[in-house]
């Protein structure tokens, strides 16, 4: 389990980003397509490491929405 941030990108993608893999970030043209999109590229991201033998980093982040 990954925690996944999406947003709407300045170029009318859904923009998907991965915070626990740094640099794991997709996008598609719908939300769904992204969340399918970085499910993939999350998948991809964890076998490079194991085929290269390096270790998984955790998921240690905690999302809030703060009111300002």
């Amino acid at each position: 389990m990954r925690q996944v941030i999406i947003y709407p990108g300045e170029d009318g993608y859904w923009v998907a980003e991965c915070p626990s893999l740094p640099g794991c970030i997709s996008q598609g043209i719908t939300k769904e397509e992204a969340i399918t999109n970085i499910k993939e590229a999350i998948q991809g991201y964890v076998n490079a490491l194991l085929k290269d033998g390096l270790p998984i980093p955790e998921e240690h982040f905690e999302a809030l929405l703060v009111a300002v």
